[in-house]
């Protein structure tokens, strides 16, 4: 059976658009992704959705416009995983052959629920004691900053770095440059973490790819995928490490394993980058160096564009912004992008091989709820 591609890619701006809604933006990256692919929307057979805030039956409010003719629509829901698990679903059947070409699509509309950081269940006892997002990232943070006797410098540069990449993406409309004390001198959400060290969460966007085992059309040569793998969390009983991002270690092995490639063979990476903090974990995590390290790696600047592995070249959930159901497959989008050499001013040049990594969702007991990594290659 021939091995299923990404043929084409569609991604709207990311930003605040209360005049649109999230069907409105992803039909805009469905057709766009179409577009991309040489192919008509008679030519798709299922259509997998990634969305964590929209209304019952996202899938099918955004495709009852496009002329979608009744195939199946799978709507997936796994927190900020959500989008990146939809496209594992979708690989999945096209490797079982129920299927030859398939759209996956993630979007969110989050400028209509207003500000402040997205709402977690009251049922978590520590959820209702204020053990929200920043809470428990601003506590990573000062363990990790206790533990390798670092300045809060070290979180700023994260930040410093992906705003800098994010001045040569068009799409992201929040992105403005801010220096090392700028960052840290933007208003305190949860100590240690600045307002400039946590990623927008009212943000809209949408991003949609095109897999499929028939011979491509497409304007650009396909991508293989050369792993893809989903994990969830592990209940914890006793005291954990809070700077050991176990879930994105178990999930990268697993990935690499796959890929049958490790770390140092990586050209370019997407990270889920939703405080500074996480950024520096996921060096360690995903075997880009070793524990404790992570600000030396950042400092020499081997993941900024132009070094040996550039982090987050989009400008990541820092400066792109973060929808989350849109998230997982943008980066996807964007490895894409990157590993054609269609990526502007931001281009890594000769990138062969490139991961993205996602987490999802914060509930009692479990470090995240799901990672998705996927491994992608021309």
């Amino acid at each position: 059976m021939t091995e299923p591609t990404i043929q084409g890619v569609g991604i709207t701006d990311f930003g605040r658009f209360p005049e649109l809604n999230e069907e409105a933006l992803a039909q805009s990256a469905i057709l766009e992704a179409l577009t991309d692919a040489g192919i008509e929307m008679a030519d798709v057979q299922a259509f997998y959705c990634g969305n964590v805030f929209g209304q019952m039956l996202p899938g099918q409010r955004a495709l009852r416009a496009l002329g979608a003719r009744g195939g199946a629509v799978y709507n997936v829901n796994n927190a900020c995983s959500s989008g990146a698990t939809a496209f594992n679903l979708a690989l999945q059947a096209l490797r079982s052959g129920q299927y030859e070409t398939v759209i996956v699509f993630g979007m969110d509309h989050l400028s209509a629920r207003g500000g402040g950081p997205l709402a977690l269940s009251n049922d978590d006892w520590n959820n209702r004691r204020g053990m929200i997002m920043p809470a428990l990232y601003a506590m990573r943070a000062r363990r990790y900053l206790h533990d390798n006797d670092l300045s809060m410098d070290a979180l700023a540069d994260v930040s410093v770095k992906n705003r800098r990449h994010g001045l040569l993406n068009p799409i992201a409309k929040f992105c403005k440059p801010a220096t090392r004390e700028e960052v840290l001198a933007s208003r305190m959400v949860a100590e240690p973490l600045t307002l400039l060290q946590c990623c927008p969460a009212v943000v809209d966007g949408a991003a949609a790819v095109v897999l499929s085992t028939r011979s491509s059309r497409g304007r650009a040569s396909s991508i293989r995928v050369r792993a893809s793998v989903v994990q969830s969390g592990i209940f914890e009983t006793g005291s954990v490490d809070m700077t050991d991002a176990e879930i994105t270690a178990r999930t990268a092995r697993i990935a690499y394993e796959q890929a049958a490639i490790g770390p140092k063979d990586l050209d370019v990476m997407e990270v889920h980058d939703a405080f500074t903090i996480s950024e520096l974990l996921y060096y360690e995590a995903l075997g880009l160096c070793h524990r404790g390290e992570a600000a030396d790696l950042l400092a020499s600047g081997a993941t900024a564009l132009g070094g040996r592995t550039p982090v987050n070249p989009s400008g990541g959930l820092l400066a792109k912004g973060h929808p989350p159901g849109a998230t997982g497959v943008a980066q996807i989008v964007e490895i894409c992008e990157q590993l054609q050499g269609r990526a502007g001013k931001r281009q890594v040049p000769y990138a062969r091989i490139g991961l993205t990594q996602v987490t999802g969702g914060g509930i009692w007991g479990v470090d995240h709820a799901a990672c998705s990594i996927h491994i992608l290659s021309r």
